[in-house]
This record gives C-alpha cells, sequence and structure tokens, in this order.
C-alpha cells in the first residue's frame, strides 16, 4: 500500500518551500519517524519523517524543487521496512566475519560508530552519510559538532586532484539558498518602500561594565544564566518604546497601527544566514527571563531548530554587530517594523568629562527608523532615554 508523502504545514502565511536535500533514495527502507528530507522556507529549514515503516517507493520532487503545502512530493511502500533490513543484516553478518581486517574499508567503522557526544540529529546525518566526525570541526560550544557542521561538510565538494588554472576553475557556483533569497528580497523592499533614515548617539558604558562586574557571579549563581549587556538593552528599549510609541507603531496601509505590547526581535546570525527570533512579551520579564530568552533563541538559531513562531510578529528588533567587531555601521529595518536599533563594539576612547579629557569605554548605538512614521525628534528621544538608562542603570533597574 503506498503512503504519500506531503509538504507539511509550514506555518502562518508561508505556503511554499524549496526541498533541500533527501535523505533517501528511491527502494531505500525507512522506518517510523526516521529522517526522510528537509525543506527550506523563508525563514527555517524543517525536517520531514516517515509515517510508516516501509520502503521509499518513488520521489516525485528532487532536491532543489520548490513545493507548495500539501503538495505530494514521494510515497512510501508500506510495511517492507523490518523484513528488508533483517534479511540485509543477516546475510551480511557471515560475510563480515569472513572479510580480511586489512580489505574492511577504513571509513567504515568510524561512519557506522555512535558517538554518545553528538546529538541524535547530528549523529544520524554522520551514520547516514559515512562521514568520520573527527574531520569536520565542530563551531558548537566546546567544539562540539552541530547540524550545520555537517550539512556543510556533506555539501561541500571534496577537492579533485587535478584543477585547471582558468579562473573558471577557481569559482565555486552555490545555489542561493531559499532563506538568502528572502533576507535579499526583504532588505531591499525594506529600502525600497520606507524612509529610511539612521541617527547616531554614544554611551558611556562605565558604569553597566561595573554593575555588571559587581553583580555577575552572584546573579549566575542564583539565575543559573550569565549577565549579559543584552539584557539591559532590551530592557531599555522596552522604556524606550513605551516613551515613543511611534517606534513600535507600522504602517499598514492607510492606517498607524500602534502596538502596547512589546515583542524585541533580537538579531543572530547563523551558517545558513541572519535570521531574528523574538523575545516575547520583554516589559513583563525580569533580566535573568530575557537573558535565558535570549540564550535558548540563539541556541535554537545555531542548531537550526527555530520554529515559525520564534520568527514571526516583533515589533522592534535589535542587531549587535559589535559581537564582530563592528565599530559603527546602520541597520535595515526588518518590516513591517519601523525601526531597529544597532549596537556596535565596546572601545576605550578619549572623552570630555567636566572639563577633563579621561578615558571611558563608549559604544556608537544607531537607530535606522522609516521617516514615514516617525520624525527626527522622536527618533533622537528614542536614542537619548537609551543612553540615558545604560549610562545610570540604577534608574532602569528601579524603573525610573
Amino acid at each position: 500500500m503506498g503512503v504519500k508523502i506531503i509538504v507539511p504545514s509550514l506555518g502562518e502565511s508561508v505556503t511554499e518551500a524549496t526541498i533541500a536535500k533527501w535523505y533517501k533514495k528511491e527502494g531505500d527502507p525507512i522506518k517510523t519517524d526516521e529522517l526522510l528530507l528537509e525543506i527550506e522556507t523563508e525563514k527555517v529549514t524543517l525536517e520531514v519523517n516517515a509515517s510508516c515503516d516501509g520502503t521509499i517507493g518513488k520521489i516525485i520532487k528532487a532536491d532543489g524543487a520548490n513545493v507548495a503545502v500539501g503538495e505530494e512530493i514521494g510515497e512510501i511502500n508500506e510495511g517492507a521496512a523490518a523484513s528488508t533490513v533483517t534479511t540485509n543484516n543477516e546475510a551480511a553478518k557471515p560475510q563480515a566475519a569472513a572479510q580480511p581486517a586489512s580489505e574492511k574499508p577504513a571509513t567504515a567503522p568510524v561512519a557506522a560508530a555512535a558517538n554518545n557526544s553528538l546529538a541524535p540529529s547530528v549523529q544520524k546525518l554522520v551514520t547516514e552519510n559515512k562521514l568520520d566526525p573527527n574531520n569536520i570541526k565542530g563551531t558548537g560550544k566546546d567544539g562540539r559538532l552541530i547540524k550545520g557542521d555537517v550539512l556543510e561538510a556533506i555539501n561541500s565538494p571534496a577537492p579533485t586532484a587535478s584543477s585547471a588554472k582558468t579562473n573558471e576553475d577557481k569559482v565555486q557556483r552555490v545555489r542561493m539558498s531559499r532563506l538568502r533569497k528572502t533576507i535579499a528580497q526583504r532588505l531591499k523592499d525594506s529600502q525600497n518602500t520606507a524612509a529610511i533614515l539612521t541617527t547616531f548617539n554614544e554611551i558611556d558604558m562605565s558604569k553597566v561594565i561595573a554593575l555588571r562586574a559587581k553583580y555577575k557571579e552572584e546573579f549566575e549563581k542564583k539565575h543559573n544564566v550569565k549577565l549579559g549587556f543584552m539584557s539591559f538593552f532590551v530592557k531599555a528599549t522596552v522604556e524606550a518604546l513605551k516613551l515613543i510609541p511611534s517606534v513600535n507603531a507600522e504602517i499598514d496601509g492607510d492606517d498607524l497601527v500602534y502596538k502596547n505590547y512589546y515583542d524585541i526581535g533580537v538579531a543572530v546570525g547563523t551558517e545558513q544566514g541572519l535570521v531574528v527570533p523574538v523575545v516575547r512579551d520583554a516589559d513583563k520579564m525580569g533580566f535573568a527571563e530575557v537573558e535565558k530568552a535570549i540564550g535558548a533563541l540563539a541556541k535554537k538559531a545555531r542548531e537550526g531548530k527555530l520554529s515559525m513562531a520564534d520568527l514571526s510578529g516583533g515589533t522592534f528588533s535589535i542587531s549587535n554587530g559589535g559581537v564582530y567587531g563592528s565599530l559603527l555601521s546602520t541597520p535595515i529595518i526588518n518590516p513591517p517594523q519601523s525601526g531597529i536599533l544597532g549596537l556596535h563594539k565596546t572601545e576605550e576612547r578619549a572623552v570630555v568629562i567636566n572639563g577633563k579629557i579621561e578615558i571611558r569605554p563608549m559604544m556608537y548605538i544607531a537607530l535606522s527608523y522609516d521617516h514615514r512614521i516617525i520624525d527626527g525628534k522622536e527618533g533622537v528621544s528614542f536614542l537619548v532615554k537609551i543612553k540615558e538608562l545604560i549610562e545610570d542603570p540604577e534608574k532602569l533597574l528601579l524603573n525610573l
């Protein structure tokens, strides 16, 4: 009996996707919940698993094909997998035992052996593609392999012994992913549609650095999360949005939509591109809750596990280019939002304090905003409020 493999629901307002990679081919045995393929939407990559035991009867849509929600992309011949796997395994045992050790493929034991330090999804990719995890550079915590590392190793072409000296052979042509195409389109649409203006200010980070240094160990011990600077900026941003409501609004046709809630998008760079997961109801969170929310979303982003819900509905965004060493930039608005705050590298500079030159840790901040809805005075006032709260964090803690 044939069981259809169809494109699952992709989330609100998403109707199309691209088949990123089939992990099975026609005739392969499969078991219930085993990974069949990955589908890439404009925001996330989704895994499609087998709904039953059997074998792959046919693949209708190949890698790179554009597909729609509910479309049939393949078929499973139900009920044939268990017997096929058992027969193959039993037949293979005597042959494996008789085969001289010197004739066995050198990489087979490594590829087939389970590595307890790998996440299940990573182990599955390593095993199915007969890869040696020791030859793949890990970018996760403590150098651990994450899914993106393995996918990059799979998609990277192996170097050949012969290489031509023409320019054509020195160029690698890679098809743009749906996520990358969507990022490009949305950012260009933002520039074409919104009247983007960027205004700047600078912040003396001395007090917030001192406050963090004084309480970071006690904070981490009590809340089991590190105290970073992002929680200060998220909380300061919420207070500034309350003071200047237009920065938290959006244009919808001929209407201005003012939002009385504060879902703050925090831009995260991943191997696949920039994503902006959302910290929900940031105004109702304490510092520890904000830090935990950001940490959890960043982890999901790096592992490619963000859901559509994680990425939808933000009212304002923060982009921290300072973590990459950026000293100054003009961030692009994430539509339909009307503003984005850019944070940059903290650097010691000579500044004048009460008529004297002092060395202070300074950070430039930038607000890009849609001038159709936000006036210059409001944009400047927004940054001044953030500067005031970060330079005097006691006000932020006391909600003053």
